[in-house]
């Protein structure tokens, strides 16, 4: 029922409760019903500002991503577009909806429905792309981004200076050939023999640590735990027992001591 009938109704509870007590019959108290609370939810809302109410029609198709009808739009959170012409011109320019005359749509940055068109938008971005750019593409896009990245169709890492995750792709159609010169200057890295010191290179030079070891030795100590790292025994070549960190370089590891 449209909402000047219901006022409507609404006025004329009121005047037959008049005309009785006027006659001097009695008559039960009327009760409000939930209508009427209705009625008052819906016109707070219809004279709130107009970026109050742009806020709840947009909410509305990034939930639903449906195409609406102003009238669907009424009828669904109360704002009507058809009397509020402000609120009508302010969602025609909206960047992040679309209308196409008839129907309003929500607009995300980059056209994806699924995991499989997210997958194939990420491998257009060997370089990457951001995930704040993503997050409003489908309801579901987060959860499909950890999907990809478990299976590691891509990779999802950290930006050091801005802090915000960025997607990868991880196609294994792609060759990658690391120069001699290079395997050579890894090979004769030495790593810092405690964790904080390699947290500290890796902050130097860019990169988030994944272990935030200071911390973690704090509350051990303040729960009564040693945190003294333990002392390592010198090996002089790898044997099957050490854990392999860059398994992206296989060869590295050919000469397994086999004992």
């Amino acid at each position: 029922m449209a909402f000047q009938e219901k006022q409507n109704r609404f006025k004329k509870q009121q005047e037959k409760s008049a005309s009785a007590s006027h006659n001097g019959r009695t008559s039960a108290p009327i009760k409000f019903s939930n209508d009427t609370e209705r009625l008052q939810h819906v016109n707070s809302i219809r004279k709130a500002p107009v970026g109050a109410q742009m806020k709840r029609v947009i909410n509305l198709l990034f939930e639903t991503r449906k195409a609406l009808t102003i009238e669907q739009i009424n009828e669904a959170c109360y704002v009507d577009m058809k009397a509020n012409k402000d609120v009508f011109d302010s969602m025609r320019k909206n960047p992040k909806v679309k209308y196409d005359g008839e129907r309003f749509s929500y607009k995300s940055k980059h056209d994806v429905r699924d995991k499989s068109q997210l997958l194939f938008l990420v491998r257009k971005f060997p370089e990457g792309i951001a995930v704040v750019d993503l997050k409003d593409s489908y309801p579901t896009v987060m959860e499909d981004l950890q999907a990809l990245k478990a299976a590691r169709e891509i990779w999802l890492l950290s930006n050091f200076d801005s802090q915000e995750d960025i997607a990868y792709p991880n196609d294994p159609k792609v060759p990658i050939k690391v120069d001699d010169d290079l395997k050579q200057l890894f090979r004769g890295i030495e790593l810092p023999r405690d964790m904080i010191d390699i947290e500290r290179d890796l902050q130097k030079n860019g990169m988030k640590p994944a272990t935030n070891t200071a911390k973690r030795r704090s509350a051990a100590e303040m729960q009564g735990i040693s945190s003294k790292p333990k002392p390592k025994k010198k090996k002089n070549e790898i044997t099957k027992r050490t854990k392999l960190t860059n398994a992206h370089l296989p060869e590295l590891f050919q000469n397994l001591n086999n004992s």
